[in-house]
């Protein structure tokens, strides 16, 4: 996995490549019990509470630590989610009023998908906020989980 930060710049980009179908990586981001299989570090449950994966549509999941505390995260889908491609805002009620935008890609060629998500941040604060929050530790762990949860399904598929 390739995680880009660069300095002075408002945005993350993160990229991964999973040895399945692009169709499977579309629906572990899009089905809720496929979400919470594969969302968030290890040891905190994830609720996913709203899925509304159309243009308008919104999302909301909360992560709870073990001693029940809520971390809320929410936003809307931009334009029709396929498996080509997702937009969506994305915000942390901890942080109030700050969004960011999603754009989650989906390349295939030769059996492997190539996962390309670019956040942009209003302001290199924010982004710097989301990447000195241990957001590289999270996304390695979900990154690690969704490429099980998609190999599992993959298995699932061929037998």
């Amino acid at each position: 996995m390739k995680v880009i930060a660069e300095p002075g710049v408002p945005q993350v980009v993160i990229i991964r490549e999973f040895r399945a179908p692009r169709e499977l990586l579309f629906r572990a981001y899009t089905e809720p019990d496929l979400v919470k299989r594969w969302l968030g570090p290890a040891g905190l449950e994830l609720v996913v509470n709203q899925l509304d994966p159309q243009h308008g549509g919104r999302w909301r999941w909360t992560h709870y630590d073990a001693d029940g505390k809520g971390y809320v995260f929410h936003g809307l889908y931009h334009g029709e989610p396929t498996p080509e491609r997702i937009v969506q805002t994305y915000e942390f009620d901890e942080a109030t009023g700050t969004v960011y935008l999603n754009l989650i890609t989906f390349d295939e060629a030769d059996g492997v998908t190539t996962l390309t998500q670019n956040t942009v941040f209003f302001a290199v604060e924010d982004r710097d906020l989301y990447v000195d929050g241990g957001m590289e530790r999270g996304i390695r762990a979900s990154m690690r989980q969704l490429d099980d949860l998609v190999t599992e399904l993959a298995k699932e598929a061929n037998s």
